[in-house]
This record gives C-alpha cells, structure tokens and sequence, in this order.
C-alpha cells in the first residue's frame, strides 16, 4: 500500500487552521484534550506562527533546495501539542518553499500509528518525523526527526540523568537552545540530506 494512500494530509496553512479550529473548542489533536495539552498547543501555535515569518533561510538551505530535480513529498507525522514540532515545522515549511519540486505535507501521528511505528526513533514514537517521499516511486529515500541532533543530544543527555531534573527543566533548556540555534542546525541538516537525493 501506498505510503499517502487514504491519509488524511494537511498542508502547513490547513494545519494551523485546524489548530486554531480545534483550540476554539478547548480541544487539540489526539486524545488527550487536558487543560496542559492545550496550553502546549496555545503555545505552540504562537511559535509557529513567529517562526515561520521570522526565520532567515541560509544562501545554501536555497541552493541545495534549488538543486532538486526530482519530485519529492516530505510527510511530516507530528501533533499539535508538540514542542519540537512547533520549533521545526515552520522551518520545515519554509525550506521546502525553496523548492518547486518538494510539496510539504502533514498526518496527525496518533491516526497514523502503523506508519508511525514504520519509523520509530530509538524505539519511540517521536515526533515530529518527515518522511522524504520520492513521487516517481512511492519509496521513502529518507527521513529526519524528531529534532536536529544537538537537541537530540539534550534530550538523550536528559535521559541519562539520575537523579533527573523536572522534566519542565529541560523543556525550558532545549527551547532555549531552540531559540539560539534559530534554525541553523535544522537547515544544514537538510543540506546535507537534500545532496544525497
């Protein structure tokens, strides 16, 4: 079966769309609607829309994205209520804007969870995880998530502390790296991806 076959896509705009639809009905995507989960998707939504209108794409990110010549879909399994998510779909978005052969599209990973559990990290269902499609073919040729690897690197050092922080703690800590990096690292990542297409 077709990897997209029968999935619900959004496209970036229609995502934020429903974020905003179900927010107005104290609701998010997935299961848990708690009044955390919300705050987590109020949040998010705020930084996705800043993020998207303030993050500088690289003289690079555009030129390996200019350097495509076949027809990709990068499918983006995540939830609204994600902070890493919300940090990297924006950029995400942007960068395959760079590209006229790149469509970007988004599945909710909780309605998805046999795809999902095709591309599991370390064993776990983290998000978010793109899937770089190849269209002639239908076949993954790549994938990146859930988050650029000196975040991913906060997170497993986090993992491994006894005793550990509040877990508020490193949500603080790997924002702020966020904040610092200011996509930087999300964009050399996909440069060296995109030049292995």
């Amino acid at each position: 079966m077709e990897i997209q076959e029968k999935r619900i896509q959004y496209s970036f705009e229609n995502f934020v769309t429903l974020i905003e639809t179900l927010l107005a009905e104290d609701k998010t995507t997935g299961d848990n609607h708690s009044e955390a989960y919300l705050e987590y998707t109020r949040m998010n939504l705020r930084r996705m829309r800043r993020i998207h209108k303030t993050a500088k794409m690289l003289p690079e990110t555009e030129a390996a994205m200019k350097s495509i010549t076949g027809n990709y879909t990068w499918l983006v399994i995540t939830e609204a209520w994600c902070g890493d998510a919300a940090q990297n779909l924006p950029a995400l978005q942007r960068i395959s804007e760079l590209s006229p052969n790149v469509k970007l599209k988004i599945v909710l990973r909780d309605q998805n969870l046999d795809l999902m559990d095709q591309h599991l990290t370390n064993g776990g269902r983290s998000i978010p995880k793109l899937l770089m499609i190849d269209d002639s073919t239908g076949k993954v040729v790549a994938t990146w998530g859930p988050r650029p690897a000196p975040a991913q690197q906060l997170a497993a050092d986090y993992k491994k502390m006894d005793p550990k922080p509040a877990y508020s703690e490193f949500t603080k800590d790997i924002q702020k790296w966020y904040a610092g990096d200011k996509t930087l690292s999300l964009q050399a990542e996909f440069i060296t991806l995109v030049s292995k297409l």
